[in-house]
Order: structure tokens, then C-alpha cells, then sequence
């Protein structure tokens, strides 16, 4: 498994894949790890997940340069990354406790009551995109919980990958509880069907959740799927505009655009619309894009080439099915996988860049008449992870996300966001099953039900 650095297209490292009996050696440690494990008291846990915090805060910029250098992520944005990965340990080793204490339960018994017991082991197949924050958003609260982890990360960020092992190999925990398995996605039904795997987590694509779906199904084991997302803003006639365009380019552009909640269909009404696309296409400019190991970049190169090129294929796509190009839109020449902030407007149903996931650089502006034609517009995709409706009617705004986005996470006036305290997931081809809060750390226990007469 080769990783190369997408700012200049050259090679970083060479991981050779893991072997069938490493691999066999490795998860027999870790369900001997999860047997011992499972008999750590909450506060036991707790102090060792608040130790990987302080492993992960005391080596953020070692981190940052990481992501850099693998999948080009600037390094203010690595920095901000690491931190939240401390945020979630810290949080969970304070939470988790709570979260799964015995509920009593009064029935016609003596005693009945409610506990919550660790699965097993749980495979963590995560993406390159965000290679901190997506693996320690499964891993602390599963850990706490009481369950180990085997990660089979994206190949691109195999650095990453073992420098998350190593923060749990630091932080204390036990031997193997926490393992990396590097292996092919062509490898991944195996690990599956394997008997001391309890459970998966997938974060992907939509194609590879139903990939990872229908193996889990076949064996019956729990999934969790956090997949892709066309996220739709809408953008009302009283809205304030200059917090609109801050929050909708920020979201656009976060992580390069390449991530799933980030904003990428801007659904903004007539009577606003050329004022928001000015607006929006000057803000949109000012981005510096550059080295991510650079000060001041906000933009780095995207993750890998054959991602910039099918970007930009939806973009040329896009633009023969009628879509007005306002900025960007072209390959800049030299090294690097990059791919400059790109607007396109009088985008409709039917084009890629309104149906498809865009993950880049990438803005679709799309106008409408009034209220109920945005609102029909932004729930008109096969994606439904977040959402954002702009307006300075709190209760219209709060009524809109409540009522008819059809999402995991509705926001008014703000981007979409995860956050350790509220959960995070989506429904239609988004995914289902939630991370993070309360709902996270029960997606990957037995809820036992005690009946004693």
C-alpha cells in the first residue's frame, strides 16, 4: 500500500499488506484484550481514555503534518482536527458512565431492570478524508463501552493509521484492545464474517456502504453507516446574508470540500439570489490555495488525483447539461492534485453536480421561487445526512428544520457540524445508525433486560 503526497504527487511510504496469519495473530489479541477489558470499571476506562487525550494534544502539530503531507489537509485545519479527537476522548471518559448506568424498571417482578454489556470486537473501516476525528468518533465511545476495536483504515493514510495505534499504545491501554489491520478493501468481507468480529462501523461512500451492508447482513452482525451526503442550505429572503455566505462557504470549503456534511447545494430564493451569488462568488475567491504545510492556506490539494479528476469530469458534465460556470472549473497546471474553488449556477435537477455527491471544491447554486420550492428542493436527492436553513425568523427556520428537511441534522444560521454531545448520523442513502452522545456509545452494547420474581 503506497501513500503519496497529494501536493506534489510523490511518493511518501510503501506498507506491505498484513498476512493472514498476522492478521489471524492480531485478532486473537485482541479478543483475549477485550476479555480483560470488558472488566475495567468505567473509571478504569476513563483514565486511560483521558490520557489518549493528552497523547493527542501534546503531539497536535506531529499529527497535523501527518494529514498533511498524506491526504493535504492544511495544517490549521490538522491542528483543529487533533483537538477535536481530545474533545471526544475527554468527553466519553467523563460520559460514558452515565450513558450505561443500570436503569431500574418497574414491572410486575420483584426486580427488572435494564444493563448495557460490551459486544466484542468492532471493525472500523474508515476513510482518509478526516483520519483522526473519524476514528476516534467510533473509538472512544466503543472503547468505553467496554469493546475492543480492529481499524482497517483508507490505504492512503497508512501513517495515520498506525500513529493512532500508537496513541492508545502510549495512552496505556492494553495490548492489542485497539489494532490496526492493514488490508485491502477486497479483504474486508473476510474480516466480517470472522467470528470474533461483533460488529462493523463504516464510514464511506453510499457504494461502499452497501457493500459492507450486505456482508454484515448476510452474517447478522450490527452495522453502523455514516455514507455520503448532497447537503442542501437553504437560503431564504430574510436571511442575514453576511453570516449566510460566511457559514455556506466555510461549510463548501472545510477539509477542501471533501467532506460528507459539508455544504454543497446552496438553495437560495429569487428575490436574493443575484445579491447571495455576488456575494458568495467574492468570498469564494478570496480562498489561498497552496502547500497545506504552508500559513495561511486554507485550501490544499485533494486527497488523491483520481478524486480531482472525476470531480472535475461532474463539473464539465455539469456545464454541457446547462450549468453557468462562475468561477474555477479548471485544472491548474503543475504538480499536485489540485482544484481550485468552483461555483456553478442555474443548476437543476438532473445535472451531476444537483444528483450526485460533489466531494471538492465544489458549489451548486440552485434558485427557486419561494419557501416551499426550496424546501421540496433540498429534500429532492437520495442523500439525507444534514441540512441548514438560513433566516431571521427563528420559529419559520426552526419549523423548516423540524418539520420537512428530511436529515439526520437540521442547523439554522450555522453549517452542519458534529458535535460529542448531540448525535450524528443520517437516513434514505446517508446511513443509518448514529455516533456520538448517548446514541453513540449504545449503537455497539447489548441492551439486556433483567427479570428477577
Amino acid at each position: 500500500m503506497q501513500t503519496v503526497n497529494p501536493t506534489t504527487g510523490k511518493k511518501i511510504k510503501f506498507y506491505p499488506e498484513y498476512s493472514l496469519p498476522k492478521i489471524d495473530s492480531i485478532l486473537n489479541r485482541t479478543e483475549k484484550s477485550f476479555q480483560s477489558w470488558r472488566t475495567f470499571s468505567f473509571k478504569e476506562r476513563g483514565l486511560l481514555m483521558k490520557k489518549a487525550a493528552e497523547v493527542l494534544r501534546t503531539n497536535k502539530d506531529q499529527y497535523a503534518r501527518l494529514m498533511a503531507q498524506e491526504m493535504g489537509k492544511p495544517m490549521v485545519q490538522g491542528q483543529g482536527e487533533i483537538e477535536k479527537c481530545a474533545i471526544v476522548c475527554d468527553f466519553y471518559a467523563e460520559h460514558a458512565e452515565y450513558f450505561l448506568t443500570l436503569e431500574p424498571v418497574h414491572t410486575e417482578a420483584n426486580k427488572s431492570f435494564v444493563i448495557y454489556e460490551p459486544l466484542g470486537i468492532v471493525l472500523a473501516v474508515m476513510p482518509w478524508n478526516f483520519p483522526f476525528w473519524q476514528v476516534f468518533r467510533c473509538a472512544a465511545p466503543t472503547l468505553m463501552a467496554g469493546n475492543a476495536v480492529i481499524l482497517k483504515h483508507a490505504s492512503n493514510v497508512s501513517g495515520c493509521a498506525l500513529a493512532i495505534e500508537k496513541i492508545f499504545k502510549e495512552a496505556g491501554f492494553p495490548s492489542a484492545l485497539f489494532s490496526n489491520v492493514r488490508v485491502s478493501s477486497s479483504k474486508v468481507k473476510d474480516l466480517i464474517e470472522d467470528p470474533r468480529i461483533a460488529a462493523v462501523s463504516l464510514t464511506g461512500s453510499t457504494q461502499a456502504g452497501k457493500s459492507i451492508a450486505s456482508h454484515a447482513g448476510a452474517v447478522l452482525k450490527k452495522i453502523v453507516l455514516e455514507l455520503g451526503g448532497s447537503d442542501p442550505y437553504i437560503i431564504l429572503e430574510d436571511a442575514d446574508l453576511e453570516n449566510a455566505v460566511e457559514a455556506c462557504v466555510n461549510s463548501r470549503l472545510i477539509n477542501g470540500g471533501q467532506s460528507c456534511i459539508s455544504a454543497k447545494r446552496f438553495i437560495v430564493v429569487a428575490s436574493i439570489f443575484k445579491e447571495f451569488e455576488g456575494m458568495f462568488v467574492s468570498k469564494m475567491q478570496l480562498q489561498h490555495m497552496g502547500d497545506p504545510l504552508e500559513e495561511g492556506v486554507t485550501i490544499g490539494p485533494m486527497a488523491r488525483f483520481d478524486l480531482r479528476d472525476h470531480l472535475h469530469w461532474q463539473v464539465n458534465r455539469s456545464i454541457k447539461q446547462g450549468a453557468k460556470l462562475l468561477l474555477g472549473g479548471k485544472i491548474p497546471p503543475g504538480p499536485g492534485a489540485f482544484y481550485p474553488p468552483t461555483v456553478l449556477a442555474d443548476v437543476r435537477h438532473g445535472m451531476l453536480t444537483y444528483q450526485e455527491e460533489t466531494f471538492g471544491p465544489v458549489a451548486s447554486l440552485i434558485k427557486v421561487a419561494d419557501e416551499q420550492q426550496a424546501i421540496r428542493t433540498a429534500n429532492d436527492t437520495i442523500f439525507g445526512l444534514g441540512a441548514a436553513v438560513f433566516s431571521r425568523d427563528i420559529k419559520r427556520a426552526q419549523r423548516i428544520a423540524c418539520e420537512d428537511l428530511q436529515a439526520g441534522s437540521c442547523f439554522v444560521n450555522d453549517s452542519v457540524k458534529s458535535d460529542p454531545r448531540l448525535p450524528f448520523g443520517g437516513i434514505k442513502q446517508s446511513g443509518y445508525g448514529r455516533e456520538l452522545a448517548e446514541s453513540g456509545i449504545r449503537e455497539f452494547v447489548n441492551v439486556k433486560t433483567i427479570y428477577i420474581k
